[in-house]
């Protein structure tokens, strides 16, 4: 592909501009030198390390733990205490600033956190085409208000490439049997070489889905109960198709 200054030495910077559809402002900045990033000066009346410290204790302390900078400031100056300084329309972003440089900017209460009762989260991993695929189905709206049609797509993790589709005006756990064995047959898959991944769905559950994955010889694999990102590539999958041009 000829770039921009390939061509500059044939037709001239502005000829060459409206051929490639650059413009020339992004054209001559590229050609000048790109300086170093500068680190940013501390600044003179900037809060001392031991003053910054002072403040995160106060507003990490038992009182003030589950409150907005903005609350903490209103309820220093209330009582007389300037803790970052007088001038008030700054005082909570320092204190944001603060917290910020030691990743507090969230809740600062020490919560108890269940671990999995497996360890670590349950993934699961594709190194190859067609063994593990995801599947789900979604509303596409009709041609007239209140009016949807149900896609079903069966996605290949390992490539994202999208190895069964159909479009329907209903949601059937027939349609989606009807799919699946469609798909592996014209994928040619062999008893226990996939993995079918889904949500919870009614056409997911169904036995008749359940019977089918069985005499295929496919593991089924579903997310977690009240667990709505356990099924991400299906998910973004949509999202991209509902949300593209």
């Amino acid at each position: 592909m000829t770039s921009t200054a390939e061509l500059v030495q044939y037709v001239g910077v502005t000829a060459a501009c409206e051929i490639l559809g650059v413009p020339r402002s992004s054209f001559y900045r590229t050609r000048q030198p790109q300086r170093a990033a500068q680190p940013r000066p501390t600044p003179a009346r900037g809060l001392s390390a031991a003053e910054q410290e002072a403040v995160r204790q106060v507003l990490n302390s038992a009182r003030f733990q589950d409150c907005a900078p903005r609350e903490v400031y209103a309820t220093l100056l209330d009582e007389g205490r300037y803790l970052c300084s007088s001038a008030g329309h700054c005082v909570w972003r320092t204190m944001y600033r603060v917290l910020a440089a030691h990743d507090q900017v969230r809740e600062r209460r020490n919560q108890l956190r269940h671990p999995h009762p497996l360890g670590a989260k349950p993934e699961l991993l594709a190194t190859a085409p067609n063994q593990l695929w995801s599947w789900d189905i979604t509303h596409l709206k009709g041609p007239v208000k209140w009016s949807y049609f149900y896609l079903y797509v069966i996605l290949d993790v390992f490539s994202r490439y999208v190895v069964g589709w159909l479009l329907a005006e209903v949601e059937a756990a027939d349609l989606a049997h009807q799919l699946i064995a469609e798909t592996c047959a014209r994928q040619g898959i062999t008893p226990e070489q996939l993995t079918l991944h889904a949500d919870r769905g009614s056409a997911m559950t169904a036995k008749t889905v359940a019977q089918l994955l069985t005499d295929l010889g496919v593991l089924k694999s579903h997310g977690r109960p009240h667990v709505s990102n356990d099924n991400p590539y299906s998910e973004a999958h949509f999202k991209t198709l509902k949300y593209r041009p």
